[in-house]
């Protein structure tokens, strides 16, 4: 009982060329940063931060960028609904968690003493 459905990207010229855009922005920033290093340091700093905002700005106009935004928006909303724990709902949880684990780690143990007792004392016979 398979639920198919397909999903259908549609890319448009547009698109490929603002995502093309977007990076060759965010390789003209690296680049200008290092073309830059005669100059003083906030200048080269100002040429890539200045590109690379240009290049994330190209990129939130295509397609792709407003399906993230919205993914952004649609996860933040989801956040919202959670019940959160609270502190002494969390603090109970922890508790029993590190509870299980010491009791887990001392059957472990036990059985893997037991077993040890077994095969080297009993069957084979060594002592330690």
């Amino acid at each position: 009982m398979s639920n198919s459905s397909s999903v259908e990207t549609v890319s448009t010229g547009a698109d490929k060329a603002k995502l093309a855009g977007a990076g060759l922005l965010v390789v003209a920033a690296v680049a200008a940063y290092y073309l830059l290093g005669q100059q003083a340091l906030w200048l080269r700093v100002l040429a890539l931060l200045g590109l690379l905002v240009a290049g994330v700005a190209l990129f939130f106009t295509s397609e792709p960028g407003k399906a993230l935004i919205a993914y952004g928006r649609d996860s933040v909303r989801e956040v919202k609904k959670v019940v959160w724990p609270t502190r002494k709902e969390a603090t109970q949880m922890t508790l029993y968690v590190f509870a299980f684990v010491v009791v887990m780690a001392l059957f472990l143990w036990l059985t893997d003493k037991t077993l040890e007792w077994v095969l080297y004392d009993l069957i084979l016979g060594w002592k330690h």
